[in-house]
This record gives structure tokens, C-alpha cells and sequence, in this order.
């Protein structure tokens, strides 16, 4: 038995790779966080073969996810996928992992790699990443001011993602921590509107107030390490 987790394309369908498509194709069972999503994906992809999808999400049930694994046994190729980009990375995949390896430990685990947000922002910033930290998704309320500490307070590169409608009150509560330390917005990456920023959090929250237009997509935000100038 075989567990692919296979990434797939956070925005241009041109970035699926050949592998990944041969092993959509050849996979009968796939776990996937929308499966109406992965389906019309494969579609758009030309992806052809008979598939059993399965669901598994973030407000996925113990109770589903024992059923879940319970029908992998009977399959010989099993895919995992999110909507777009890593399994895993921000995303409940990771949860999934790791109970198939538990359920089935003679089983093998195999990345497809591809597409992953956060490291094609960092790939295109220019700011050092031989040691960056990656923290996810910003917390709505509990621990954001943490956060923020802890960031002002870390001298190497980091990352988070954040949503449309809470950019500007990040970047505005991050700058009164960070200052005038770099930062780097990514924002529909690979798409046709794709935009990609440099300046301080205040800059770019002053930026985003005023063309509420390019407030839109999943945004990817880079802090410099300290010392770091543009």
C-alpha cells in the first residue's frame, strides 16, 4: 500500500507536474479537503482514471476519520491533496499522515512535491532563508500580540500566511512591533492579478487602506531578518 501526498497548483494549472499528474491518475482512492474542488481540478487537469473520493478537513470527526482510514484498506495507491498547494503545510494533512502511518505502518508514505505558497514567496523576496521560521496562519485574537513579541524579538527570516479581511489590521498591529524592519507581501501568487511588495508593515498597511481593490486572495508575508535593508 501506497500513500501519495501530492501537491498541487496554488493558482496556474501549468505548475502540476508530470509526476504528480501520472500518479492522480493511477491513485483509485483520494483524500481530499473539498472534493467537489479536487474533482474540478482533474477535470481542468485532463486527469482521467476511476476514483474514490473521500473527504478529510479541518472539521473532519475522529469518528469519520477511523472510516476513513478503515477504507484505504482497500486500496493499493492511496492520494493525499489539498485544495491547493502542500498537504500538510497549514492545513490538517499533517493529521491524516500521521494516523494512516499508525493504522498502516508497513505501508509507504511518499511526497509528490510541488507548489507551496510560503516557499515561492520566499524563493522571490530576496531575503536569507538558510534558516527562516514559518508561523502559519496569523491567530484571530488569542496569541496574536505573542506572536508579534516573539517576531520582533527573532533575529532571522520569517513567514506567515493571512486572509483578505484581516491584512490590514496585521500589518498595522505588526508594524507597531517591528518598526521599520522589512517586509515582503506576496499576494495571489501565480495567478493573473499576482503582486509582490516590498516595504514596512506600516507602508504596506497604509497601501492596502487605500486600494481596498487589492485586498483579495491569500496573502503571504515575509519579515526581513533584523538588520536586513532593501
Amino acid at each position: 500500500m501506497i500513500l501519495s501526498v501530492v501537491a498541487t497548483p496554488i493558482g496556474n494549472l501549468k505548475d502540476i507536474s508530470l509526476r504528480a499528474k501520472e500518479v492522480l491518475e493511477h491513485a483509485t482512492l483520494i483524500i481530499a479537503e473539498d472534493t467537489r474542488t479536487t474533482g474540478q481540478l482533474l477535470k481542468l487537469l485532463g486527469v482521467g482514471g476511476e476514483h474514490h473520493f473521500i473527504s478529510f478537513h479541518a472539521q473532519t470527526s475522529p469518528e469519520a476519520l477511523k472510516k476513513a482510514l478503515a477504507s484505504c484498506q482497500s486500496h493499493d495507491h492511496i492520494v493525499l491533496v489539498t485544495d491547493a498547494g502542500t498537504p500538510g503545510i497549514s492545513d490538517p494533512g499533517c493529521v491524516f499522515v500521521d494516523a494512516f502511518r499508525k493504522s498502516y505502518p508497513e505501508a509507504s508514505v511518499v511526497p509528490i512535491p510541488g507548489a507551496s505558497a510560503v516557499i515561492a514567496a520566499l524563493s522571490v523576496s530576496g531575503f536569507p532563508a538558510s534558516h527562516f521560521e514559518f508561523l502559519g496562519f496569523v491567530p484571530h485574537k488569542k496569541g496574536k500580540q505573542t506572536l508579534f513579541k516573539t517576531i520582533a524579538e527573532t533575529e532571522h527570516t520569517l513567514a506567515c500566511y493571512e486572509s483578505p479581511h484581516r491584512i490590514v489590521k496585521t500589518l498595522t498591529d505588526l508594524g507597531a512591533m517591528i518598526g521599520s524592519r522589512p517586509v515582503f507581501i506576496a499576494r495571489e501568487i501565480t495567478k493573473a492579478f499576482e503582486e509582490y511588495r516590498f516595504g514596512t508593515a506600516q507602508e504596506h498597511a497604509q497601501y492596502y487602506t487605500d486600494h481596498s481593490d487589492k485586498c483579495r486572495g491569500e496573502f503571504v508575508v515575509i519579515i526581513a531578518p533584523t538588520g536586513y535593508r532593501i
